[in-house]
C-alpha cells in the first residue's frame, strides 16, 4: 500500500513538474516572441531612419547637383561674383540665384556717362519688386561694365561710376542695406559683343546685378 502511495505521488509530481514545465515553455516562448516582436519594431524604425536619410542624402546631391549645374553656365563674371562673396563670408547658402543686366539698349547708359535714364530707373524698380516678391534675404554684387572707347583706366573708373549709381539707387530708392550689396568694375574687360559695331558696343555699355544667398 505505501509502495503504491509513493508511486502515485510520484506520479503526482511528475504531472506537476510536466505542467510547470509546459507553462515555463510557454511563458519562455511568449517573452521570446514579444522580444522579438520588440527587436523587430525597433529595426523597422531604425530602417525607416536610415531610408528617410537616405532621402535626405539624395535630395541634397540632387540640390548639390543642380547648382553645380548651375554654377557651370554662369558667365565669368557671375563665377567670380559668388567666390568673391563666399570667401567675405557674405552668403547664409553660398548659391547663386540669377543674374539681371542692364545695357544701353534697355536701360541707356549714355556713352561716357554714369546717369541712370529713366528706363534704368524703370529697371531698377522691377529689379526691388522682384527681390522684395521673392522675400529672400538676398546679397548683389554690382558689376559696372564699358565698351573699349576710351583708355582702360578711363574705363574702370567709368565702370565703377555706373555701378556706384546703380547702388545708391537701391539704397536710397528701395532701402536696400549697403552691407548687402557690393560694387567692382570690370571697365572694358569683358565685352558680351563686338566693340567693333555701334550695337555691340551699346551692350557692353553695362550693369550687371548678381543675386546670390
Amino acid at each position: 500500500m505505501r509502495k503504491q502511495t509513493a508511486a502515485v505521488a510520484v506520479a503526482m509530481v511528475a504531472m506537476v513538474l510536466g505542467f510547470s514545465g509546459c507553462a515555463t515553455k510557454t511563458y519562455v516562448q511568449e517573452q521570446v516572441g514579444q522580444a522579438t516582436k520588440a527587436s523587430d519594431a525597433k529595426i523597422g524604425e531604425v530602417q525607416k531612419q536610415v531610408e528617410a536619410t537616405q532621402t535626405d542624402i539624395g535630395a541634397l546631391k540632387r540640390s548639390d547637383g543642380d547648382q553645380n549645374t548651375k554654377i557651370a553656365e554662369l558667365s565669368d563674371t557671375a563665377r567670380d561674383a559668388l567666390a568673391r562673396a563666399q570667401e567675405a563670408g557674405k552668403l547664409a547658402k553660398g548659391k547663386f540665384l540669377y543674374e539681371v543686366a542692364l545695357t544701353d539698349e534697355s536701360a541707356k547708359f549714355g556713352l561716357n556717362r554714369s546717369e541712370l535714364s529713366q528706363e534704368a530707373k524703370q529697371a531698377l524698380d522691377a529689379f526691388a519688386e522682384k527681390i522684395r516678391n521673392d522675400n529672400k534675404n538676398v546679397y548683389v554684387e554690382i558689376q559696372g561694365h564699358t565698351d573699349n572707347l576710351g583708355s582702360a583706366e578711363y574705363n574702370l573708373k567709368l565702370g565703377e561710376a555706373r555701378a556706384e549709381t546703380v547702388m545708391r539707387y537701391l539704397n536710397m530708392q528701395h532701402g536696400f542695406p549697403l552691407h548687402r550689396m557690393n560694387v567692382i568694375s570690370y571697365g572694358l574687360t569683358k565685352p558680351v559683343a563686338d566693340n567693333h559695331t555701334k550695337d555691340g558696343r551699346a551692350k557692353n555699355r553695362r550693369v550687371a546685378l548678381v543675386v546670390l544667398m
